[in-house]
């Protein structure tokens, strides 16, 4: 196993990859493989050109398939890389040799399919997906700063400082694939990381962003790496003394009755889910179990909830992407709703009580729009309701005394 030094070579390219979720200037750990010199590439292409072109190009992912040319996902939008070679079988193996170890390999042709992550020192991390397709191999890269983005700079709302200060409970980060909730969370952390003094722990597959502790102390566990299975590192983290656990997707029943224990007996607990909404993210759980245990599971839940953070990303008028935000406060009145169910009440009040930091998903396109972030058209695009976003912006604004889901005329 060979180790390269973290600085650019030469020719200004970034060093090959080194698989693994190790800061410099730690080495790789012995499970994790390095590319090796000694084999050049065989073809005019590799992983790391394709990494180094995206990023000149500022692009989010990178998607390779076998009968394909590369694609780049550039604002939301699929571009192919004109400039590059059809991806042939030859080749896609040749990526996944420059990537992946030998174990690594074989449990992708075993399984067909694999979750890992790269790292290219000094330059991205990238989060990695193969799988079999009806063409062949095919892979998709999600590029990853290095930098940790802070709430801030990401232009997020304020209220998420509030939230993840919250001595325990549960926050849902929720929102559809590429919706940036991994860069949320990270945010989250790093408010954390720089003004408290706690012990977060993280539990992912695979680790993203790569945190140093400051304040906090932080420990971070990939899982197939540092734990073999999601479950047994969530059974194990209440033992590890946590402040605040990061369990990744809430995607099964287990996660979720443990993530609640956890938020019951005085932990902070985050997680995401895939849905648009955030009254919707409540039912989602709810609905993973059985018609007689979902009343109990709704109270438990409601009762541990502090907040449901909603988000989607909206290209802006400057060539940038901004995040706009459905956002759930689980307020004492909210909590009353909730657990009875009464969604348009639970709708109405996100309008009306933004003195607590909610609001709705329109809310919040209404202001990108007058500050001339984003177009009209685009914010259409993801309105829950483009009639009422119109009127929206006719009116300048919700009546608080309306009926549910009613806007001022």
């Amino acid at each position: 196993m060979v180790d390269k030094s973290v600085n650019p070579t030469p020719s200004g390219k970034p060093p090959a990859a080194k698989s693994g979720n190790h800061r410099q200037p730690l080495p790789p750990p012995p499970q994790r493989r390095v590319a090796n010199p000694a084999k050049p590439p065989s073809f005019d292409t590799s992983v790391e050109k394709l990494v180094v072109t995206a990023l000149e190009k500022k692009a989010s992912d990178i998607h390779i398939r076998v009968g394909h040319k590369p694609r780049i996902r550039i604002r939301g939008e699929m571009i192919e890389m004109s400039q590059e070679m059809l991806t042939t079988s030859d080749i896609f193996d040749q990526y996944l040799q420059e990537i992946i170890s030998e174990s690594q390999r074989k449990k992708f042709r075993q399984e067909k399919e694999l979750d890992t992550a790269i790292f290219y020192p000094n330059v991205v991390r990238c989060r990695v997906n193969c799988f079999d397709s009806l063409s062949g191999g095919a892979m998709v890269l999600r590029l990853i700063s290095l930098d940790i983005p802070s709430i801030d700079n990401l232009r997020l709302p304020q209220v998420i400082k509030k939230i993840v200060q919250a001595p325990q409970g549960l926050i849902l980060i929720t929102g559809p694939t590429g919706s940036g909730k991994s860069t949320t969370m990270a945010a989250a952390i790093d408010h954390l990381n720089n003004n408290f003094h706690k012990h977060i722990v993280t539990i992912e597959d695979p680790i993203e962003f790569v945190h140093t502790s400051k304040k906090c102390l932080i420990s971070q566990r990939e899982v197939g790496l540092h734990t073999l299975e999601f479950h047994q590192a969530l059974r194990a983290v209440l033992r590890e003394d946590p402040d605040v656990i990061l369990v990744g997707e809430m995607r099964d029943r287990t996660t979720i009755n443990t993530a609640l224990q956890a938020a019951q007996t005085g932990h902070l607990v985050m997680g995401t889910l895939h849905t648009r909404n955030a009254i919707d993210s409540v039912n989602r759980l709810v609905n993973l179990y059985p018609p007689d245990e979902q009343h109990v599971i709704r109270i438990q839940l409601v009762e541990s909830l502090v907040a449901v953070v909603a988000q989607q990303l909206l290209p802006t008028t400057d060539r940038q992407r901004v995040a706009v935000h459905d956002i759930l406060i689980n307020t004492p009145t909210m909590k009353d709703y909730l657990i009875r169910g009464e969604e348009d009440e639970a709708f109405h009040l996100m309008k009306t009580e933004q003195i607590e930091g909610m609001q709705v998903l329109n809310q919040a396109l209404y202001r990108e729009i007058l500050d001339g972030r984003i177009t009209i058209e685009d914010a259409q695009g993801i309105s829950p309701d483009p009639g009422e976003l119109e009127r929206l912006m006719r009116t300048g604004g919700y009546d608080a005394s309306s009926s549910p889901r009613e806007w001022q005329n």
